[in-house]
């Protein structure tokens, strides 16, 4: 008897492996992994204080420039549709269409400029300290 429950035991252990194989059909990506930002700075070391986590999803209509701002704190995110050029104030320039990552430059001033026929939307993840602004306008 111990020897039939032994085997519908190790039956069903490698059955239910072989259907987690067949389920497993993630595929990972890696759209950035770096200690810089797309102009090539080094990333700031992360400031003291509560975490906080912002994710914005920003639409920008064709022909629309952002205004001058610059971020205070270390921010990434991804061009999920149109187009979107960066600018920042030392004249460096970033081209994204849909799909690509972004790692943003911090404490530089620069705006976005959606030089496309269709809306740009980008997701964009800050990670900032609570009750500080992780955005300041020109």
């Amino acid at each position: 008897m111990k020897r039939i429950l032994y085997g519908i035991c190790l039956t069903l252990l490698l059955s239910g492996n072989i259907w987690a194989k067949d389920l497993d059909t993630s595929e990972v990506s890696v759209l950035a992994k770096t200690t810089s930002s797309w102009d090539g700075a080094l990333l700031p070391k992360y400031a003291r204080g509560r975490p906080e986590i912002t994710i914005l999803k920003i639409t920008i209509p064709p022909g629309t420039q952002l205004p001058l701002h610059k971020h205070i704190v270390i921010n990434t995110g991804v061009l999920i549709s149109g187009e979107l050029t960066v600018f920042t104030e030392n004249k460096k320039i970033l081209h994204l269409k849909a799909g690509d990552p972004i790692v943003e430059v911090v404490n530089k001033w620069h705006y976005g400029k959606n030089e496309g026929k269709v809306p740009a939307e980008i997701i964009v993840f800050y990670m900032g300290i609570k009750g500080k602004p992780i955005t300041i306008k020109k």
